[in-house]
């Protein structure tokens, strides 16, 4: 062929360098391009053998070889696929965009559609341009009389094309690097490039370094028809066998075949435990795995890890590696991956995406949304089915997958919608009960004295309580002690309405505790009155419960420590409720004045059980404003100004001896200890003491110990 000289056809001198420098967002990309195109040559040539068109010689082994060679400064790119011819050259490297790709599938479209071209744009050639000066394309094309072409480009818009010499059908690209790039042409740079983008990829891939001086040890059974010997290792012992020294072979760098690819039916749980610590280098092992697969509306497979997390020192943030074809486009593309599933571990392949040119981000359409919807369903019906069918595996594994599932919820409606009725909390017995499980225990019923004392109400107990009946008291908003109107069981004697339809209106309480330790006293009290409360721990709880009260009418989350309800509370007389009114102010008094606190709230009950000197309460909205101030960090704002200390109410039980102690002896000599001991005592149940707080705690209870030996 004759010698020939030529412009690129583009449209603009500028286009060139703009390609070179920002078409992809890493320069290390071009790896996977490179190799990516010849996959590309190597799919086509087979489906031209599969379709008569071709015959592939009887020892053909497809493969993609990478050399890599630092001191010529050169990276060579080799593939054994359907290889170009002049013409070819002309249309598909001389025209920037015109993507070969698509011309072979628009032209054989009826013909085959097992295996996908990864192709798309024609781009991804030019993409050597950004570590290279000066890039060379020897090339055979497979057609009968074809010739061999040489093409050579020093990254400008000038090249040179003229017959080759390559006597093999296929491509051979080679890079002439640039200074800047050279850490590209040190092999195990290259291997770790490869290893990112083309761990999976359709076609083997072999890296080797060009006149290497390595070698290895192989059985001469062993011995391959490419192997170069070095010499021949004659064994100490005869039942040893000979052994060989060979230049160190070309290491396969890719899984041809990953797990994904596969049906589940044909996984082993060694295998997708083996896949797992491959590709995330996490050797422990993951709760369990959902195996995504589906050919229609539109094609995507894939394999979601729920890892074992511990949240209190390790970040929650998980990586779903996005995949086209079985090459790795990227981590955690937000517009495929719902936010909350990036907590996960996994891969998604979905050849159907519509890719821009740099094949690392997504045109954003409706069909990337319709996937997105998709994964998210798979995962709420694994979840949703295991807690139906697998209800002992289901909980074994709630502590570590909660946070996941309710971080879903918050941040997906569909999601959440699935899966409400699914959601586990654990009572006190450390038994899960799912939602609808918590709102149908039976409750308790306050005035039945003895069974609430000894602690035997019954074989449920109730995480719920549905409206309060007997004698109650309150706090109004000025401290003072506010008594309540007497319901009877049957709604009635002293009721405005008395009606069913009121109680029907009532929310429905589901007691929670944040911690187990702190709130101890709060527990035994709900344990021995025979009530329930669910384990509410993570940080994420708050803002999940309210979201669930906001979706489900009529249910109401509340701390045990937010209120002492009428279950707690001893039956009294409307004279005795006056009493304790007037107690409540005398003791309020005294307690303020011995705290120097003058807007403290103190309530006076007569507990059930006797030996609670002291609680401390706190309003479940009070709780949750601060809370949120908390989370939101708001500068300048006080607590205080939404309850805080201020907010909260001391309650003294009338049954203590304690008690009766500060009302008879007002003066006494130990009643100012006593009621900052009492106090200090509440809040302990409560909350942590202030350092300053727990230092006088400290020191009163050596001086009170001190008194006891005298």
């Amino acid at each position: 062929m004759a010698a020939k000289q030529g412009s690129l056809s583009i449209n603009s001198d500028n286009i060139f360098p703009i390609i070179k420098k920002w078409l992809y967002s890493d320069h290390d990309i071009f790896f996977r391009e490179l190799i990516s195109n010849g996959c590309d040559a190597i799919t086509k040539l087979k489906k031209l053998d599969m379709m008569g068109e071709y015959a592939l010689p009887a020892d053909y082994k497809a493969k993609i070889e990478v050399i890599v060679s630092p001191e010529k400064k050169t990276l060579t790119f080799i593939d054994n696929g359907l290889g170009m011819t002049e013409d070819e050259v002309e249309e598909y490297i001389n025209q920037i965009a015109f993507s070969g790709a698509a011309d072979f599938i628009e032209k054989y479209k009826d013909k085959a559609n097992d295996d996908q071209i990864i192709g798309h744009f024609g781009l991804g050639f030019y993409s050597a341009f950004m570590v290279a000066d000066e890039v060379h394309i020897d090339t055979l094309s497979y057609k009968e009389g074809a010739k061999p072409v040489h093409w050579e480009c020093d990254g400008g818009t000038e090249f040179s094309m003229d017959e080759g010499d390559k006597a093999e059908i296929g491509t051979k690209i080679t890079l002439f690097v640039n200074e800047d790039c050279l850490k590209f042409c040190n092999e195990y740079e290259a291997r770790s490039v490869i290893e990112k983008y083309c761990s999976f990829m359709p076609t083997e891939i072999y890296l080797s370094k060009e006149d290497t001086k390595e070698t290895e040890i192989i059985k001469a059974e062993e011995k391959l028809d490419t192997d170069t010997v070095i010499e021949e290792i004659k064994p100490e012992k005869e039942e040893d066998g000979l052994k060989l020294k060979i230049v160190k072979r070309p290491q396969l760098l890719n899984d041809t075949n990953p797990l994904w690819t596969k049906h589940p039916n044909e996984c082993t749980k060694e295998e997708y435990l083996a896949f797992y610590r491959k590709v995330f280098m996490d050797y422990k092992e993951p709760l369990f795995w959902i195996h995504l697969n589906m050919d229609y509306p539109f094609n995507l497979k894939g394999i979601l890890y729920f890892p074992k997390i511990n949240m209190e020192y390790e970040s929650i943030e998980g990586t779903i590696k996005l995949y086209n074809n079985q090459v790795f486009i990227a981590d955690n593309i937000k517009e495929v991956i719902p936010e909350f599933l990036m907590l996960l571990k996994g891969v998604i392949d979905c050849p159907d995406l519509p890719l821009n040119v740099s094949r690392s981000a997504l045109q954003n359409d409706g069909f990337v949304k319709k996937i997105s919807d998709y994964i998210t369903k798979k995962v709420a019906d694994k979840l949703s089915g295991m807690c139906k069918t697998e209800k002992e595996e289901y909980e074994k594994y709630w502590d570590d997958i909660s946070p996941f599932i309710k971080f879903g919820c918050l941040k997906d409606d569909k999601f959440c919608e699935k899966m409400t009725d699914y959601i586990l909390f654990k009572n006190l017995d450390g038994k899960y009960m799912t939602l609808p499980e918590c709102l149908e225990v039976a409750k308790i019923d306050p005035d039945d004295q003895e069974k609430a004392a000894d602690g035997d109400a019954g074989s449920e107990s109730a995480a719920v309580e549905e409206g309060q009946e007997g004698t109650a008291s309150a706090v109004d908003e000025n401290g003072e002690t506010i008594e309540a109107e007497v319901v009877d069981e049957n709604g009635g004697a002293d009721a405005d309405d008395g009606g069913e339809g009121e109680a029907e209106k009532k929310e429905k309480v589901i007691y929670y505790v944040t911690d187990e330790k702190q709130q101890g006293q709060y527990i035994q009290m709900f344990k021995a009155a025979g009530m329930d409360a669910v384990i509410l721990t993570h940080n994420i709880d708050q803002l999940f419960v309210s979201q669930l009260e906001a979706k489900n009418e009529g249910v109401k989350f509340q701390r045990i420590d937010a209120d002492l309800t009428d279950v707690f509370k001893a039956k009294t007389s409307k004279k005795a409720a006056k009493e304790m009114e007037e107690q409540a102010e005398a003791i309020g008094k005294i307690f303020k004045k011995a705290l120097k606190k003058d807007a403290l709230k103190v309530s006076v009950e007569k507990l059930k059980n006797k030996k609670i000197a002291s609680m401390i309460t706190l309003s479940e909205e009070t709780r949750r404003m601060q809370d949120m101030m908390k989370m939101y960090a708001m500068p300048g704002m006080d607590a205080g100004m939404f309850g805080g200390k201020e907010g909260e109410t001391l309650i003294l039980n009338s049954n203590h001896p304690l008690v009766q102690y500060v009302l008879t002896h007002q003066d006494g000599d130990n009643v100012k200890m006593i009621c900052e001991q009492l106090y200090d005592l509440a809040m302990l149940q409560h909350a942590p003491l202030e350092p300053e707080a727990m230092s006088k705690f400290v020191a009163r209870s050596n001086d009170i110990m001190l008194m006891l030996t005298k």
